[in-house]
């Protein structure tokens, strides 16, 4: 088993994540909403890399189950019902029903690697049962942080650190490339806080500039929900987690 960690998925062609096992970092804010979505009951979550095809997408659904949800530049998106706040997306709002959702960053690192045989979105909040889960499908892992408009993101990558690390500590021979030990040590080294290393980043300040103070606190909270969101057919949706977890299937 082996972990790589991209700090970009700038660089790499959709066709790159052919029959590979993915998962997406966006820590701030659209892996924490997904996350969020699926543990507060929503149906599904459709990832999409445009605007315009959320538009599209949305004009096809049933209105009454389907929310069309987003940001740009950390901003709601004028006409959507909720932006990329994990604290919007509540059970009474997102329960029973389907995602619309467009980010700057995440969504689109998601559509770029769907042709993965297996894609998960994790952030801090389930990191440890996301690692748990890759140790028991023992294939090699594609980290994938969304970085910030195509540039490195400090929160993502110590997001993929501390993935790593789980894995590690799991099962001990798991080989590692430069980037994901890179990953593990900024995370050793500044990611012991993670409240104070997100309201430090570049993203984070932003966050705090704009008045999503409390985005980054639910952001930081570090295994705090057992939910393992699956991309199958064009949507993340919630794995089911046996107690014994031997066997994982989407719901």
């Amino acid at each position: 088993m082996k972990i790589n960690v991209h700090y970009s998925t700038q660089h790499l062609d959709e066709l790159y994540f052919t029959g590979k096992t993915s998962v997406v970092i966006d820590v701030l804010r659209a892996t924490s909403v997904i996350v969020t979505a699926l543990t507060n009951g929503a149906r599904e979550v459709i990832p999409v890399s445009t605007v315009d095809f959320a538009m599209k997408v949305s004009g096809n659904a049933f209105s009454g189950q389907t929310l069309l949800c987003g940001e740009r530049n950390t901003k709601k998106i004028e006409g959507f019902v909720l932006g990329n706040s994990p604290l919007e997306f509540t059970q009474e709002v997102v329960n029973g029903r389907s995602i619309i959702l467009y980010t700057t960053n995440g969504s689109k690192t998601v559509v770029k690697a769907k042709f993965s045989e297996n894609l998960f979105a994790a952030c801090f909040q389930n990191l440890p049962v996301v690692a748990k889960h890759l140790v028991t499908l023992n294939k090699d892992v594609e980290i994938l942080c969304s970085g910030n408009n195509g540039n490195f993101s400090l929160e993502d990558t110590i997001c993929a650190g501390k993935l790593a690390a789980e894995i590690v500590a799991l099962y001990q021979e798991t080989q590692l490339t430069d980037s994901s030990r890179a990953s593990m040590v900024l995370a050793k080294s500044i990611g012991k806080n993670l409240f104070k290393m997100l309201k430090e980043t570049e993203h984070g300040k932003l966050l705090i500039e704009n008045g999503f103070d409390a985005d980054i606190k639910e952001c930081s909270l570090y295994g705090v929900k057992d939910v393992i969101p699956y991309f199958v057919s064009g949507s993340l949706k919630k794995l089911d987690l046996p107690e014994n977890n031997s066997e994982i299937t989407a719901s």
